[in-house]
């Protein structure tokens, strides 16, 4: 299979979720023999942080602008097995018509990995700058990184005909159990981008027990976060984590804190592929709540769910028993039902039915 995507960005993790997601679905495609041309506008904000230029099996086309990258991409729209547009590209709208007006026999799908994002501009009257007035009627299938009441709202809101998830997943080549580094060492680890909708939920569950222990030490990574931000004295901070970093990060912390959106915590089964990619590492992780988590992991047994800064704290004094007992469950569940490969198989079962027996359908 020859798969064209139209994406945000591979090459660069900073700030963004897509790039790691990417990179371990691209990695598992090709070791199945597919082949990818991923076409990503090469922007200041990137191309500052680029960390990955090559990947097996395809190609990265970088470009400038779209007049730019037109004629080669109507070429690969043509000689595709498979064209897929995703959220947050700066070209969606006009990759959409280029491909709607191809004569081609590919697949066309939109892949949504900030579906609770759309939902919101779209309730909220602000416009989706990736989809265009025809909303995804015209698209041969529709995934969503996000499960439960937004696969039919894709299909009430914006038209979609064919509708699935294909769900976060990480790549357990890339994600593993490493020597843990002094530089990370800590009793509770979060990784995330500054969002202003979790905020309050990251001072409930980060912040707020990192003062009622300040004896140990809380280690936070992420960019965009503000000079304001309420930093503790045992705080430590990590600007940027590259992938390359993600298992010793992950490997060095006696917990880890996942903390959702509000959009996606609001709509559920929304699993961030942090998630995943701790678990692969062998590192118990403390979620907030959202409906569907028990989906992906038993909470209690595979995961720890926090709803308050105490919840956090009683998980902090678990014994290292309880601790490496959820480490091993979570990073068995994970690579039996969550990595990049099972992906991938999903990804061909549901371009292959697209592909075999279109029709009107939600997940």
């Amino acid at each position: 299979m020859r798969l064209v995507v139209f994406g945000l960005t591979v090459s660069s993790s900073w700030g963004n979720g897509h790039a790691t997601l990417w990179r371990g679905l691209w990695r598992a495609l090709a070791a199945r023999g597919h082949e990818l041309v991923f076409f990503e506008r090469d922007v200041p904000y990137y191309a500052e942080h680029r960390d990955c230029t090559q990947l097996p099996g395809g190609e990265l086309v970088l470009y400038p602008g779209w007049d730019a990258v037109r004629a080669r991409a109507a070429r690969e729209i043509r000689h595709a097995d498979a064209v897929m547009v995703t959220s947050y590209c700066p070209d969606g709208v006009p990759a959409t018509q280029l491909l709607m007006d191809s004569d081609t026999s590919a697949v066309k799908v939109f892949y949504d990995m900030d579906t609770p994002v759309t939902l919101e501009s779209l309730r909220e009257g602000r416009e989706v700058p990736y989809i265009g007035a025809r909303g995804l009627r015209d698209f041969d299938l529709v995934l969503s990184y996000t499960g439960g009441a937004a696969l039919q709202d894709l299909q009430d809101l914006l038209g979609a005909t064919s509708v699935d998830t294909l769900y976060g997943h990480v790549d357990p080549t890339v994600h593993h159990r490493v020597a843990p580094r002094d530089a990370y060492r800590c009793r509770l680890s979060y990784m995330g981008t500054y969002a202003a909708d979790r905020q309050a939920a990251v001072e409930q569950l980060f912040i707020e027990p990192a003062r009622r222990l300040p004896q140990q030490v809380f280690l936070l990574a992420g960019a965009q976060y503000p000079g304001d931000f309420p930093w503790t004295a045992n705080m430590h901070f990590v600007r940027h984590m590259p992938p390359p970093e993600h298992p010793a990060f992950f490997s060095s912390s006696r917990l880890t804190l996942s903390v959702t959106r509000r959009a996606m915590a609001e709509n559920g089964h929304c699993p961030s592929g942090r998630l995943f990619e701790a678990a692969a590492c062998g590192t118990p992780v403390v979620s907030d709540w959202w409906e569907g988590l028990d989906a992906f992991f038993t909470p209690g047994r595979e995961i720890l769910v926090a709803r308050t800064a105490d919840d956090v704290v009683q998980a902090l004094e678990l014994s290292d028993g309880e601790i490496d007992r959820i480490a091993t469950a979570a990073r068995e569940r994970v690579l039996a039902e969550h990595t990049s490969t099972h992906r991938a198989i999903e990804l061909e079962r549901l371009l292959d039915a697209s592909r075999l027996a279109p029709a009107r359908r939600v997940a």
